[in-house]
């Protein structure tokens, strides 16, 4: 449970763009926006992801991502969470529900380093709650399904952290847990 919080704090970690230093992600491919920081650093630099950080914050994981271990974010926007039906949001931020908020929020986190164009049509990733997400891919559009079959586009790609890589996507991604 310790390394579940641990991971699923990294989808704090949000969108910034136009950084310019170089990295390396999993597959050994450079990468050209670098952020200067950790996931949680970068996380107070994106205002489309606000809803994103109070969740974080709800679910006790705000300081959770500092580690150095390698992960791939897929971080709803503000936009994403407005699409979920009424009332749900505020829900999972009560304090009953902060381990279903955490669980949640993990399954937007997967081990490991995915810039978009390593993302291969028909892959599965397992996030750090335990169940998989599928990469569909036309061309350059990559969506993500959830278990539960909707799908999430990514809109913003290759955001990189010393501590992992940022898809932006307008869905809030659900398991079936």
């Amino acid at each position: 449970m310790k390394n579940l919080l641990f991971t699923s704090a990294l989808c704090c970690g949000l969108l910034v763009a136009g950084l310019d230093t170089t990295a390396l992600a999993q597959t050994g491919a450079p990468v050209t926006n670098q952020a200067n920081g950790n996931l949680l650093n970068m996380s107070r630099l994106s205002s489309n992801h606000n809803t994103l950080m109070k969740a974080v914050k709800a679910a006790g994981l705000d300081d959770k991502a500092r580690g150095t271990t390698k992960y791939t974010v897929f971080a709803p926007t503000d936009a994403a969470f407005n699409k979920l039906p009424s009332g749900k949001l505020d829900e999972l931020l009560k304090p009953a529900n902060k381990q279903q908020l955490a669980m949640l929020i993990s399954y937007h986190v997967v081990p490991g380093s995915y810039l978009a164009a390593n993302l291969k049509d028909g892959q599965t990733l397992t996030t750090v709650q335990g169940e998989t997400l599928t990469v569909m891919r036309q061309g350059q559009s990559i969506m993500i399904k959830d278990a539960k079959g909707n799908t999430a586009n990514v809109v913003n790609t290759d955001v990189v952290a010393s501590n992992g890589i940022v898809q932006s996507i307008d869905a809030v991604l659900m398991p079936t847990k």
